[in-house]
């Protein structure tokens, strides 16, 4: 009979076998969920929980650490100074999951950023630069550089358990460097190099945007030593008013559009692609720049992603 109620349950003899003896000996109440047993009780009351969050915000740097980094240990002292409560770092793990707050790769800033002078650029600057464009009818265009390496920008992928899975790839640091172009409409331009780029390159950009998209041009860039070469100050003063030139604010990246354009190409469009050499890795560039081409509200997302309001 205890075979049968085996099967039937999906249970094994011997659990049968402990339930029938605790009917045995307790009756069917003997048998029934405790429901109201409970686990040890957390060392964090309601009120700590919610103040912990507002703590971490403030920084790790706030608490004495060096780099303003979050790791388990780290929030473990945090707790420790604040409610007097040890936790090990799985359960300082489990606490933040249950908190919301996740692992995450931080985007790195400059030291020497002066963000009130980038909020006074959001602000006042960029609404007043969008207005030149249109009063003076020059093309608003975004412009940097970026490297897209022959190395795989390796993500992930999904393999048997146990069985890591590998991507060929040529160990070289061979690279096309690209200069790139995006306006407020989502056109992109681009001019693509084998090698690193100089201020003849920055030239013939500026004059590839006179041909493509306008001879009156208002061109946005950072201060790249190849934007401030000699010969490029010259090209731009012998176009007399045709190019008008404004440059961000230092340390900066965020602020330029184009640069969120660079990340969603590496990250999402090229990333775990191994090419066999620059052509083909020119080929699949080009490729992906013309699958985001077609994406009008993907590229209206990389001026969100800047907090430029188009």
């Amino acid at each position: 009979m205890q075979r049968d109620i085996a099967a039937a349950l999906g249970a094994t003899g011997s659990a049968v076998s402990q339930w029938l003896d605790s009917a045995r000996r307790g009756g069917r109440e003997a048998l029934a969920s405790h429901t109201d047993r409970r686990g040890v009780a957390p060392k964090l009351n309601s009120e700590q929980l919610r103040r912990l969050p507002d703590f971490l915000w403030h920084g790790a740097e706030a608490y004495g650490f060096r780099g303003d980094v979050w790791t388990c240990d780290r929030v473990a002292g945090v707790i420790r100074e604040e409610f007097d409560v040890t936790y090990s770092k799985s359960q300082v793990s489990r606490l933040l999951k249950d908190l919301g707050w996740t692992p995450q790769v931080p985007i790195t800033r400059a030291i020497q950023r002066d963000e009130e002078a980038i909020a006074r650029w959001r602000a006042e600057a960029w609404p007043n630069l969008k207005e030149k464009a249109r009063r003076e009818r020059r093309e608003l265009v975004f412009v940097d550089e970026s490297g897209f390496y022959l190395l795989p920008g390796v993500v992930k992928t999904y393999a048997p358990r146990g069985r890591t899975p590998v991507v060929d790839e040529w160990q070289t640091r061979d690279h096309l460097s690209v200069m790139g172009g995006l306006t407020p409409q989502g056109k992109v331009y681009t001019l693509v190099r084998p090698q690193p780029l100089n201020g003849l390159h920055a030239i013939a950009f500026l004059v590839h945007l006179g041909r493509l998209a306008s001879d009156r041009l208002l061109v946005i860039w950072d201060g790249s030593p190849i934007h401030r070469r000699a010969e490029v100050s010259a090209f731009v003063a012998e176009a007399r008013g045709k190019i008008h030139i404004e440059p961000l604010p230092s340390y900066a990246p965020d602020l330029n559009p184009i640069e969120w354009l660079w990340r969603h190409l590496k990250e999402v469009e090229l990333r775990n692609l191994s090419c066999l050499d620059l052509d083909q890795l020119h080929l699949e560039f080009h490729l992906a720049l013309g699958r985001v081409r077609q994406k009008l509200s993907l590229m209206q997302s990389f001026f969100e992603g800047a907090e430029l309001a188009i």
